[in-house]
């Protein structure tokens, strides 16, 4: 018996997908969580075969819980709306076994369960597609600005906390904008995070 725990804050689909599980015969769901935190609670306890996680959850986001529980035994399998290369990314480097997109037909995922279980990867063949089209074309330290910026702190305070000066650091923006292909810092931070590359 494949012993599944689901991870997902909207509780209709929440309900539905532990319904169509419990449906097969080789597969129990034995625990279901609202945010990433019960989900790691869950997973530490039950010790479930596989986690099946939403990405964008209250308190701990699914990529947080696969990078925590990475190395354990618990396969991790992220079921999403968003095709985004960055998640995407994340999710390959916290070891995850699958990641499936919520569009899928439902017969899909017991499937995929059943690969997985058997060592393998899947990959939505979409997110595959993407991933090798569009990297991250910032470096380390255009992501450290990038990310200053982010929180709200101005062109001297970063300077401050990164030990540049005022002058590097707007170069840095312009590169970021330049690279970006925006006009302004608020587009660049949008677009960032649209391919879900802040960390």
């Amino acid at each position: 018996m494949i012993r599944i725990v689901i991870a997902e804050d909207q509780r209709m689909l929440l309900g539905a997908l532990g319904s169509l599980l419990d449906l097969e015969e080789d597969m129990e769901v034995v625990g279901k969580a609202s945010n990433g935190e019960e989900a790691l609670e869950l997973v530490n306890r039950l010790k479930p075969d596989v986690c099946i996680m939403d990405i964008e959850m209250p308190v701990k986001s699914g990529l947080d819980v696969a990078e925590e529980i990475k190395g354990q035994s618990c396969k991790v399998i992220i079921l999403t709306t968003f095709a985004r290369t960055g998640y995407f990314e994340r999710a390959r480097k916290a070891g995850v076994s699958g990641y499936l997109l919520k569009d899928s037909p439902s017969e899909e995922l017991a499937n995929s369960i059943r690969i997985i279980m058997d060592g393998r990867r899947i990959y939505a063949p979409e997110l595959v597609d993407m991933a090798f089209q569009e990297e991250n074309p910032l470096t380390e330290r255009e992501k450290q600005v990038l990310g200053l910026i982010a929180d709200g702190k101005n062109t001297k305070e970063i300077a401050k906390e990164l030990y540049l000066t005022t002058g590097t650091v707007r170069n840095y923006i312009s590169i970021i904008l330049d690279k970006l292909d925006v006009s302004n810092r608020i587009e660049a931070i949008v677009r960032f995070k649209e391919k879900g590359w802040f960390k």
